[in-house]
């Protein structure tokens, strides 16, 4: 199956300042939960593998949970109405990666006067504005061409989930095509649904053992020292600057929304900076979640999707306030089904980023070079794929076209 080819139609401007409920649609609200479902049934699992490899208690888990979950929504959501365009903030995943090998290292904390020294460091990169005037350096074919590259393992996982889990797996992958033809506007919305009915029929999502309950906040006092600033907030900060923020606005400028990019930094900072004391290591902008709310899927209207971020928001607010029972329940859910789910969540934004990447013919190796090691996963430096798939790319470029 090709997944549709939907270059990103560049919106003419912000959406018009009509009352929201107007704009919103079930297409959007769906992109919306989908981005929670992909979140919390993976990034936040290497939160709980990093709470537990540190041996924190099960209400500093909670907390951290409820932390990370309030932020990325209350920020995600403040920034959508704002600028009218589909904001989506998350926690930083590779950050949480790394917390998993070093946070058992320190005291806790100073763990915390790290994620505070962090957060402070982006505030400082997003008010001087020196991401944005990196990031408009950037040709738009490359920044494309990362996105599909990031993009790309989602598609394969889940047509390889068929394996694992044909029945599941093949009625959300079928029951999307079949949408695409009849009913293009559920096409993320039915095969969910249908996904999850044919899961707990078969017995597949066991929710024995979870208990449902309120998240309660543990404040914790930061601590500062020499070796948890050079050994835990700096990889830290450099780690998601790179990894999630810079991906993060390459998927937004990929779809066409020129959001300034000083308020979406420093705001997603400031949240991190209020909340570390009780567990948020690092929020960012998303990049694979937000590539769910900023594609066609979300809405044929590109000044429509903006809900979908709205949407994201209040799940990831409402949800958080169950902390660690949330966590539990999604990872109840079968991984094959969760990468169906997404994969098919991301064909749209996958097949528009590949035609846009790949239409300027003088640009197409460059763009080459970049896709080809966004995919490829490559960590270099203890940098990530995404970021070596800007570098490349644009030094491939500047070779081939210097002037």
């Amino acid at each position: 199956m090709t997944a549709p080819a939907h270059p990103a139609p560049p919106p003419t401007g912000p959406a018009p300042r009509r009352p929201v409920w107007r704009d919103v649609s079930l297409s959007a609200v769906t992109a919306g939960a989908v981005a929670v479902l992909v979140a919390f049934a993976g990034p936040l699992v290497v939160v709980v593998q990093a709470a537990r490899a540190a041996e924190l208690s099960q209400d500093q888990l909670s907390s951290w949970i409820w932390a990370v979950a309030l932020g990325s929504g209350v920020t995600g959501f403040v920034l959508s109405l704002r600028y009218r365009a589909p904001v989506v903030a998350a926690w930083s995943t590779p950050g949480a990666a790394l917390l998993v090998t070093q946070l058992d290292g320190y005291r806790y904390e100073e763990a915390v006067g790290a994620y505070v020294a962090a957060a402070l460091a982006t505030i400082v990169v997003g008010v001087t504005g020196w991401l944005d005037a990196l990031m408009r350096r950037v040709p738009a074919s490359v920044v494309s061409a990362v996105l599909a590259g990031v993009l790309l393992r989602f598609g394969l996982d889940a047509f390889a989930s068929l394996e694992a889990e044909p029945l599941t797996a093949g009625v959300v992958v079928g029951g999307y095509v079949l949408c695409r033809r009849l009913l293009p506007r559920y096409a993320v919305a039915l095969p969910l649904a249908a996904g999850v009915a044919v899961a707990a029929a078969g017995g597949s999502i066991d929710l024995t053992g979870t208990e449902l309950g309120l998240a309660a906040p543990v404040w914790t006092l930061p601590a500062w020292s020499g070796d948890a600033l050079v050994g835990l907030a700096l990889p830290l900060f450099l780690t998601t600057m790179t990894s999630q923020n810079a991906p993060g606005l390459a998927v937004l400028r990929g779809s066409g929304y020129e959001v300034p990019t000083g308020p979406l930094i420093w705001g997603t900072g400031t949240a991190s900076a209020v909340l570390a004391p009780f567990g948020a290591h690092a929020l960012n902008l998303a990049a694979i979640t937000a590539a769910i709310c900023t594609g066609p899927d979300a809405h044929a209207d590109p000044r429509r999707r903006y809900p979908a971020g709205l949407a994201c928001g209040v799940f990831y607010v409402v949800l958080g306030l169950f902390g660690a029972t949330v966590a539990g329940a999604f990872t109840a859910l079968p991984p094959a089904l969760v990468a169906a789910i997404a994969g098919v969540a991301l064909l749209g934004a996958l097949g528009g980023s590949l035609a846009d990447a790949l239409s300027r013919p003088a640009e197409r190796d460059a763009a080459l070079v970049a896709f080809l090691t966004a995919a490829s996963g490559v960590t270099l430096l203890g940098l990530e794929a995404a970021f070596w798939g800007l570098v490349f790319g644009v030094t491939c470029r500047a070779v081939l076209h210097r002037r």
